[in-house]
């Protein structure tokens, strides 16, 4: 009798016809028949797996230490790898046209894993401006401490402008003994929106520091409107937390790359743990199937609201990427966005007291912190999420009391506009 139990090939193709990543979220890199015929993924609860052989268990070893490049080909321990993480990673990597991709314990946890994995002592990180909060704190607080260096450049600098700030990076790091390691890129920035020429980075990094890997947050856009690689970029940071996880249940990181780039980062996750856990990892699979059809309407939405709130009398103006006014940041736009995202920027006309009443007089949307989740939150970076920013960086960067950060979920967009409008009456 033939054997029924055998996994099927991954099928990413049906003839010439290439299958989207909205269809490949379904079942890539999961066979029904591995798990007594479940249709979806079990969570697979378990600290250890059993090796076929002794044999088995060495290769996996060889993979996981490092002797063997590409990483283990089979599963070892689960603060190495698992059977949800790695379908998760899969389907990742397929939105984000990447070689590989990796999966964290929350947003920051990637981020932190890879700037460790690629700057030692006396390297230099040139990163755009401005940044997450807590990310600019961990380049400027903590990787200073250990002697690593920074240098940056603001979102939409030039190609000559962001080399100048290349060569000052080389001579400070070479200065200290080290290296220009890595240029990191937000883009769109939080919280302002500022887009990042990441051709140009591209370009400027290939002119003189051509070892530098490019690393860029793509959180405010990823993985449906923007997909960096395509542009030049190595290396795809996510907050999953946001618009993958999608339903403010879960914190998540990813990192997607090239093998090259991921295999350090890799091997210093396993040492280091900050590998996202199993349950969240399926969670993270549920969401993945879903996130074309919530970021869609989500961005309808947005451009709904913000053709209304553009001529409110109360609004001094909006950070909204269907609605760039510099020709500068619109051209960066239509080279590398397929949609203007649904988080923006919303300037109120006077300072904190009214952004305040305005946000304490909302009823539908939410007065938190985050963004990308299918219910509208609005928030101010400027006393919560930037609030250790220096006062002086904030004004360089735009990040001002009358800023409200706007995240358009998937509720009605009349009922949203409702919410919006009396809420500005009070201030």
């Amino acid at each position: 009798m033939a054997d029924t139990r055998k996994p099927k090939p991954a099928v990413t193709r049906i003839g010439n016809h290439e299958l989207s990543p909205a269809t490949l979220m379904m079942g890539h890199g999961y066979d029904p028949v591995l798990s007594e015929g479940s249709l979806k993924a079990p969570i697979f609860l378990t600290s250890t797996f059993a090796f076929p052989s002794a044999a088995d268990g060495k290769r996996f070893f060889e993979g996981i230490t490092g002797k063997r490049p590409g990483g283990t080909d089979g599963l070892v321990y689960s603060r190495f790898n698992g059977p949800n993480q790695q379908i998760l990673e899969g389907r990742l990597a397929l939105w984000d046209g990447a070689e590989e991709a990796l999966v964290f314990s929350s947003g920051m946890s990637a981020i932190a894993t890879l700037f460790l994995a690629h700057c030692n002592q006396g390297d230099v990180i040139v990163h755009s401006g401005p940044l997450y909060a807590a990310t600019e704190g961990f380049i400027a607080k903590t990787l200073s401490r250990f002697g690593v260096g920074y240098v940056d450049f603001p979102a939409g600098a030039t190609r000559a402008e962001i080399e100048a700030k290349l060569e000052e990076g080389q001579a400070l790091a070479a200065k200290q003994g080290g290296k220009v390691a890595m240029l990191y890129l937000e883009s769109p920035a939080n919280p302002t929106n500022a887009l990042v020429d990441v051709e140009a980075v591209a370009a400027a990094r290939d002119a003189l520091c051509p070892s530098a890997p490019i690393a860029i947050d793509n959180t405010f856009l990823g993985p449906l409107w923007q997909q960096p690689i395509r542009q030049g970029a190595d290396i795809v940071v996510y907050s999953l937390t946001k618009y993958v996880g999608g339903h403010s249940d879960l914190v998540a990181g990813g990192l997607s790359g090239a093998r090259k780039w991921m295999d350090p980062i890799r091997m210093l996750r396993n040492t280091m743990g900050t590998i996202a856990d199993p349950n969240t990892a399926w969670m993270l699979m549920r969401s993945l199937e879903t996130v074309e059809l919530r970021m869609s309407r989500a961005g309808e939405n947005a451009a709904k609201v913000c053709a209304w709130l553009k001529d409110h009398p109360k609004v001094e103006g909006l950070g909204y990427l269907g609605m760039i006014v510099d020709p500068r940041q619109q051209d960066i736009y239509n080279r590398h966005c397929t949609g203007a995202g649904s988080t923006f920027s919303l300037f109120i006309k006077g300072g904190e007291a009214e952004s305040f009443r305005f946000l304490d007089a909302l009823q539908i949307a939410k007065l938190a912190v985050s963004l990308g989740g299918t219910e509208t939150l609005a928030s101010h970076p400027a006393s919560m999420t930037h609030l250790s920013v220096p006062d002086e960086r904030k004004a360089a960067l735009g990040i001002t009391d009358n800023l409200v950060r706007i995240s358009i979920g998937i509720e009605a967009a009349d009922d949203l506009i409702a919410d919006f409008e009396q809420a500005l009456e009070a201030v």
